[in-house]
């Protein structure tokens, strides 16, 4: 059965849509076959993975109102074995267009429309946008586990607080074996006081949940924003690259244990 993660941290900037684009390519680089379902209004996941997000006309927004099937919405991407579902800016205006058509179980509509596609691919990437509200949750209601990236600043921890509360609630009713995946230390600079600080107090609280890789402040990850493409394709041999396909390579032996 294939593995369908939510990268989810109601901050912004924490890196979410860089993991799920990056995590996502090197999956797919060491030959899983992987789905990329973007769910951030801005679309940002789609533009990462080279698609033109302006012309599609079939995106997360039509699967999840019904207007498509999700398999009529995926799209092939420059990267062997990389899927995508593109969201834009019509998913901010869906939390009110369910509830004045008072859809039924509006927090479970992302898990019905996934059933169809799921067993055609190893592993499903849902990149979450900043916030706690509709979306967020009908990804935590259809994943098997989320992956919380933790920016090494200030606030940090405030952060991780609330997205565990937004966890706990979910496997009390809508998703009892939702599981986390781990926490992804972010934006890492070993050479600062703060960012070594922020990542001993999270290995100290989560240890047997923190991720060995950790992702640091990289030219290379910016660069290969600004391309429209994966820094594990843009340049990988950095260490941003390096940094993915660690975090892969160790997503990969959580299920091989």
């Amino acid at each position: 059965m294939p593995k369908v993660i939510a990268i989810a941290n109601q901050k912004g900037g924490v890196g979410k849509t860089t993991t799920a684009i990056n995590l996502s390519a090197a999956l797919s680089h060491l030959q899983r076959k992987v789905l990329l379902v973007d769910l951030d209004p801005q679309g940002n996941s789609g533009r990462g993975v080279g698609v033109d997000i302006t012309t599609a006309k079939k995106t997360i927004y039509e699967a999840l109102t019904g207007k498509n099937h999700l398999s009529e919405c995926i799209l092939s991407t420059p990267f062997d074995g990389l899927d995508v579902v593109p969201g834009n800016l019509r998913l901010a205006g869906l939390e009110a267009s369910l509830y004045s058509n008072a859809v039924p179980e509006p927090f479970l509509l992302l898990k019905k429309a996934l059933s169809e596609v799921r067993p055609n691919y190893d592993y499903i990437v849902f990149d979450c946008p900043p916030s706690l509200g509709l979306l967020s949750i009908n990804a935590m209601a259809a994943a098997d586990s989320v992956l919380i990236p933790v920016q090494c600043e200030y606030f940090a921890m405030e952060a991780v607080a609330a997205i565990l509360s937004s966890i706990s609630n979910i496997q009390n009713g809508l998703n009892p074996n939702l599981k986390i995946e781990g926490f992804l230390l972010t934006m890492y600079d070993s050479k600062t006081t703060l960012g070594t600080e922020i990542a001993s107090e999270v290995r100290r609280l989560f240890r047997e949940s923190t991720f060995l890789a950790s992702i640091p402040r990289n030219q290379s990850i910016q660069e290969s924003q600004a391309r429209q493409m994966p820094v594990t394709s843009f340049r990988p041999t950095s260490s941003g690259s390096n940094a993915y396909f660690a975090l892969a390579r160790e997503v990969i032996d959580h299920e091989q244990k």
